[in-house]
């Protein structure tokens, strides 16, 4: 008798410390700090990121999760992250403001022993190239982003891939005029270099009747898109935008203008929003290219999953971007 109660006494004591351990599930903080919430492209990114997060929640790992606009300002931005610290958030996952002023607020967080996954706005590193030694040197600092390089590769092909190859009035040039995001980010630079570069690569000649800045921006892109349409008129042939969202501002720009994408002016943008894609398919747009937010973000979630699991993780994680013109949403 004595020894079946010692059984049922360990039975249940193993019985009872089951029961603690599950009621012990780990919560872990998460702070997420996004360069600007109004930005388009950020804003499905944030949101896909949450809900993908807190799909992956299990009965022993919980994640509270913090998510803060810091309205395009380094000074706010650092502010948040210094809070971050301060909660002693388990891992942060940040969106820079600015990517050449980046090694003091990432210093901090390493300092203070966070984990850290970067995603979207690749930090600059000290020589100026785009490849902070900070991620390289830390086993717990990694960034997550695609080849801005490819996705204006990608916008030049497209115009290449053209009949007239975006020569329209037929001078033996393509007359263009480029809308930047912000000049800071490295996307911008690259997008803007690139898509040129597809075109000299290919063997034609080019010419820039504007270049301008309009920092993401939908209104930004049409007041820039209408102000070159009143300048240069017919002569411009092909509107290159870094990001779908001022793209939708030059459609309407070139709409109001009396123009007609598809007949006389092409226009081109990066992300491929949804109506973006449908304005591909209408032929209201040239073209646009997948800046994929849904592999990206998983890709960050994933990777500060196995930080907080002290997992090893890689440094860089690239998600190739998509060609998206008229061919491939017929396609789909």
């Amino acid at each position: 008798m004595k020894k079946i109660l010692a059984v049922l006494l360990v039975a249940m004591l193993a019985l009872s410390a089951l029961c603690v351990a599950s009621a012990e599930a780990k919560t872990y903080k998460v702070g997420v700090s996004i360069y600007q919430f109004t930005d388009n492209f950020m804003t499905l990114y944030r949101n896909e990121l949450e809900s993908y997060m807190k799909s992956l929640e299990t009965d022993d790992m919980k994640f509270d999760i913090t998510i803060q606009d810091a309205k395009n300002d380094m000074a706010e931005q650092t502010n948040q992250v210094r809070t971050f610290i301060t909660q002693g958030m388990d891992v942060i996952i940040l969106n820079l403001v600015q990517t050449s002023s980046a090694d003091a607020v990432i210093d901090e967080i390493v300092a203070a022993g966070i984990p850290l996954v970067l995603i979207n706005r690749e930090p600059l590193g000290d020589d100026g190239d785009y490849s902070y030694a900070g991620i390289l040197d830390n086993p717990e600092v990694c960034y997550v982003g695609a080849d801005a390089r490819q996705s204006g590769t990608y916008q030049g092909e497209m115009v290449c891939e053209l009949e007239n190859h975006g020569d329209i009035n037929g001078d033996g040039k393509i007359s263009y005029i480029m809308i930047e995001g912000d000049p800071e980010n490295v996307d911008a630079q690259y997008r803007t270099e690139f898509s040129v570069k597809a075109l000299t690569d290919a063997g034609y000649e080019v010419e820039c009747l504007d270049d301008q800045v309009g920092n993401w921006d939908q209104t930004k892109g049409q007041e820039l898109c209408a102000n070159a349409l009143t300048n240069y008129g017919d002569a411009i042939e092909v509107v290159f935008c870094n990001n779908d969202g001022m793209a939708l501002g030059a459609a309407t720009a070139i709409a109001t203008a009396g123009r007609t994408v598809g007949e006389d002016i092409y226009l081109l943008g990066v992300d491929a929003l949804d109506e973006c894609v449908e304005m591909v398919k209408n032929g209201e747009m040239t073209g646009t290219v997948l800046n994929d937010h849904i592999g990206q973000s998983h890709a960050a979630v994933d990777a500060a999953i196995k930080l907080l699991k002290g997992e090893e993780i890689e440094n860089y994680y690239i998600v190739d971007y998509v060609k998206v013109d008229k061919a491939y949403v017929d396609a789909q």
